[in-house]
């Protein structure tokens, strides 16, 4: 049996498993129960979406009962991406406070796990700048989610009477303020006076695994001019829901007979976009049907960005990004005189630092992009956008492009565990066996070779996961060879 995750990523567990509705209403009441302890006095709202996989519609309307079961006010998008809700709860948020009120947001969603795991992501509405605020809920607060969570806390218990509790709202525009969100920050970026044109001559294929995206996705690319060719995006019917092939986009997963890279080669695409099931992660095919990877999107993201950029003072730029992203991020940077800052895993812990820095953007290296102009949270219609941008200003095919920056190779392997503090060993014993490098412990043990024949070409990171009952060994060289060289040698250390 699948063990409940809980992190700072949220709660996640194998649906009629560890994840009931009885789990989802009371996780999702001690998130509504610890906003209003935080805010006494006060009416808080809580933006409601789920990524629209088969079966969500239990935990999502269980996660409904509990926020109002604490009093709370729902505000339900029903099947929306993590952005989407992320940008309404932005929306909502500057509404409420303006009548003294209090918002939040939280996505029903498992991300990129197969089809019988299903979660909560809570949302944080707090300062940030052009508009953009919500994002994961720091450590503290998760913590404080987590700790009412294990000592049974319910807010389905009594303490809440019949005069006090929540009530329900619609919102059927989720979708469309999400697409303008993300066009009037291209151009207020400067990166374009007439977004609804940059895309065209542009040819894309776009992934949705028929999941959240299978709306948003396509109508965001064709207000951008695109030629849009739409694979797996049944939002409606029979096949909603139900996942084409496994939903993480990775190679394996869209280069069968039949899949993404087979569709953008058979149609003479520009690009292929492959989207995850709540549509927070962004693969890219490029126009031979060759899968160009997660670890690219980030990268062209940023690239795009400090390209078109209006510079507003002669400070460095910032990026943020975690532990486990490629550094092609560091060599787009220093075209321009960037700076990049790491921070653990989890987007929590890139957004704190991108509020703090005032970073540009930011991100992970499983293709989520954060552009704080249109959200702080990872944004596939961001990264498309920026992508498709790039691809209308430089005139050249995405593989040109992609080769354009120095290409390393990522290697990942796993060990299932029984409990996440089973990895400590691990990590301790690479940390001490890789002690003449240099060692951040801040997440796991990550080893950047500073010595060596792999100095500053290479890092290893061994780590527990936070969404997943596993150790992550994920190692970055120059070459494949040399990648899978380190993780064998690291195997070896942790025996």
């Amino acid at each position: 049996m699948a063990r409940l995750m809980l992190s700072v990523s949220g709660c996640r567990g194998v649906v009629g498993e560890t994840l009931s509705a009885e789990v989802a209403a009371r996780f999702a009441g001690c998130f509504g129960s610890v906003l209003r302890a935080r805010n006494p006095g006060k009416r808080v709202s809580v933006v409601l979406g789920r990524d629209g996989r088969r079966g969500g519609e239990m935990i999502h309307a269980a996660a409904t009962a509990g926020l109002l079961g604490s009093g709370c006010h729902v505000i339900d998008l029903g099947v929306a991406m993590t952005p989407t809700v992320a940008v309404n709860t932005d929306w909502h948020a500057r509404e409420l406070a303006s009548k003294g009120e209090v918002g939040a947001g939280m996505v029903i969603t498992a991300s990129h796990n197969p089809q019988q795991w299903n979660g909560l992501k809570c949302l944080l509405a707090e300062g940030g700048i052009h508009g953009a605020a919500a994002c994961a809920p720091p450590a503290s607060l998760a913590n404080e989610i987590i700790a009412m969570f294990e000592r049974g806390g319910n807010a389905l218990d009594g303490t809440t009477m019949w005069q006090s509790l929540g009530s329900l709202q619609r919102d059927d525009e989720a979708a469309e303020t999400h697409v303008e969100r993300v066009l009037a920050a291209m151009q207020d970026s400067g990166l374009t006076d007439m977004s609804s044109s940059i895309g065209r001559g542009i040819r894309v294929a776009v992934d949705c695994v028929n999941a959240s995206g299978s709306k948003t996705a396509p109508m965001f690319l064709r207000s951008i001019g695109c030629d849009v060719v739409e694979v797996n995006t049944n939002h409606s019917g029979e096949k909603a829901g139900l996942f084409p092939h496994p939903p993480e986009p990775t190679a394996e997963n869209l280069s069968g007979a039949g899949g993404l890279c087979d569709i953008v080669r058979a149609h003479q695409c520009h690009v292929g976009f492959a989207l995850d099931p709540d549509a927070d992660r962004l693969a890219l095919i490029d126009e031979q049907g060759r899968y160009v990877g997660e670890e690219y999107t980030l990268a062209l993201s940023a690239l795009a960005l400090l390209t078109g950029r209006r510079r507003d003072s002669r400070e460095a730029d910032v990026l943020v990004t975690n532990l486990s992203t490629s550094r092609m991020l560091e060599d787009v940077a220093a075209r321009f005189g960037a700076r990049v800052l790491r921070t653990p895993v989890g987007e929590a812990n890139v957004v704190e630092v991108m509020k703090r820095e005032n970073a540009i953007a930011g991100g992970e290296g499983n293709g989520g992009t954060i552009w704080p102009r249109a959200c702080y949270v990872r944004d596939s219609l961001a990264g498309m956008g920026l992508v498709v941008w790039l691809l209308a200003r430089e005139r050249k095919a995405l593989s040109a492009i992609a080769a354009s920056i120095p290409s390393y190779a990522i290697e990942k392997r796993k060990v299932d565990l029984a409990r996440k503090e089973d990895a400590q060993p691990a990590i301790e014993k690479i940390a001490k066996a890789y002690a003449n490098q240099q060692v951040d412990l801040r997440d796991g043990a990550w080893v950047n070779f500073t010595t060596g024949e792999l100095a500053g070409k290479a890092w290893l990171h061994v780590r527990a996961s936070n969404t997943e009952p596993i150790m992550r060994l994920i190692a970055e060289a120059p070459t494949v060879a040399a990648a899978r060289g380190v993780l064998d040698e690291a195997g070896r250390v942790i025996g």
